[in-house]
C-alpha cells in the first residue's frame, strides 16, 4: 500500500490545519490606450477548501488557472481581495505584520523554480540557517549542526553547506529549497510545481522526498501541479481549478475513477497511458469545449455523493 493511500484512510478524522473559504484575489490593471478603463483580472474567484493534518492535497489546473495565486494568497504573499483563511482555527487575513510573523515558520512555501529561489550570494548554510536563527529555532552555536541535520534529511551531504547555488544541479537545488522550508518545522507547506522544472528521473526522487517528509513530520501540503500522474501518486484529496474557481473536488480515487466535470475529463483525456501495449490510448474520453463559457463554471459546487463536489454545467 502506498504512503498516500495509508494516510488517506484516516484523513477524514484528522484535524483541519488550513481552511480557506471564498478566497478571492483580483488584480486591477490599466487598460490599453489613452483614457481606457481599468481592467480586473479575477485570478482567484471564490475558492473554498480544507486541508487536514498530514494530508497531501493536490490542486490541479492548466497554466493561468490561478493555482499559484491561490497558494500565495493563503500565505498572504499576496493579500487576498476578500475571503477567509484559517490556520488551525485562527483567522490570518486580519493579522498585522507582527502577529503574522509568529505564524510564518509554521506556514512555508516551496517555489517552482529552484534556480531563482536561492540567492546566489548566500551559501547553503546561510540560506538555511538564517531563517532558523531569525525565528529562534537555532542559536548561532548550533546553527551549523541544525543545517547539516536538515540537509541530511533531504538527501544532501553536510559538506554542501559551504557551497553556493551555482555549484549544484537542478535536483540538488530543489532539495536545498525544500530543506530551507522544512528546517523551520512547518505544519503547512505550499509546494508550487516542485518537480516541473526537473528531469523525470530527478522528479521521482523529489516526489519520494516530499512523501517521506509528510509521513515523518505529519506536515500538511497543498501540492500545486498540472501533472496528473504525479498528483495521483502523491495526493489523497484533489481539487480541479479552472479560471480561478474550483470546478471539482474529491478524494483521489473519486477524481481519477469517476470525474464528473467536463474540464476534469478533458485533463484526464490528455494523459497518455504508460503502457507500450496500449500505445495511443488515453485515460479518458476526449471532450469538446462546448461547456467552455465563463458562466459554465459559475454554479456552486454540489455534492454528488460521498463528498465528491462538482460544478455541473447547466445546474
Amino acid at each position: 500500500m502506498s504512503g498516500a493511500a495509508a494516510v488517506g484512510e484516516s484523513v477524514a478524522q484528522q484535524t483541519v490545519v488550513l481552511e480557506a473559504t471564498d478566497v478571492v484575489k483580483h488584480f486591477t490593471s490599466r487598460g490599453e490606450g489613452h483614457g481606457a478603463a481599468k481592467q480586473t483580472v479575477k485570478a482567484v474567484d471564490g475558492v473554498t477548501l480544507r486541508i487536514r493534518e498530514g494530508e497531501m492535497f493536490g490542486l490541479v489546473g492548466e497554466s493561468g488557472s490561478g493555482k499559484t495565486t491561490f497558494g500565495q494568497s493563503v500565505l498572504r504573499m499576496h493579500e487576498p481581495t476578500s475571503g477567509s483563511v484559517r490556520f488551525r482555527g485562527e483567522e490570518i487575513l486580519g493579522l498585522r505584520t507582527r502577529e503574522l510573523r509568529r505564524l510564518r515558520p509554521k506556514m512555508q512555501y516551496i517555489f517552482q523554480d529552484p534556480f531563482g529561489a536561492l540567492n546566489p550570494r548566500l551559501s547553503v548554510a546561510a540560506a538555511i540557517g538564517e531563517p532558523m536563527r531569525a525565528h529562534g529555532l537555532a542559536s548561532r552555536n548550533d546553527e551549523r549542526d541544525r543545517v547539516a541535520e536538515v540537509l541530511e534529511q533531504c538527501g544532501m551531504e553536510a559538506d554542501a553547506m559551504d557551497r553556493y547555488p551555482h555549484e549544484f544541479s537542478g535536483g540538488q537545488r530543489q532539495r536545498i529549497v525544500i530543506a530551507r522550508a522544512m528546517a523551520l518545522r512547518p505544519e503547512f507547506v505550499v509546494a508550487d510545481e516542485p518537480v516541473s522544472a526537473l528531469d523525470v528521473s530527478v522528479q521521482g526522487q523529489i516526489v519520494n522526498l516530499l512523501t517521506d517528509l509528510r509521513d515523518q513530520q505529519r506536515t500538511s501540503f497543498l501540492f500545486i501541479s498540472h501533472d496528473l500522474s504525479v498528483v495521483e501518486h502523491m495526493c489523497t484529496s484533489v481539487a480541479i481549478m479552472y479560471r480561478g474557481r474550483i470546478v471539482e473536488q474529491g478524494t483521489r480515487d473519486q477524481i481519477f475513477a469517476d470525474a464528473r466535470h467536463p474540464y476534469t475529463q478533458e485533463l484526464l483525456a490528455a494523459v497518455p497511458i504508460a503502457d507500450p501495449h496500449q500505445r495511443g490510448r488515453r485515460r479518458g474520453r476526449v471532450v469538446t469545449r462546448e461547456w467552455d463559457d465563463p458562466d459554465a463554471v459559475r454554479p456552486p459546487l454540489v455534492d454528488v455523493g460521498e463528498g465528491h463536489l462538482v460544478a455541473l454545467p447547466g445546474s
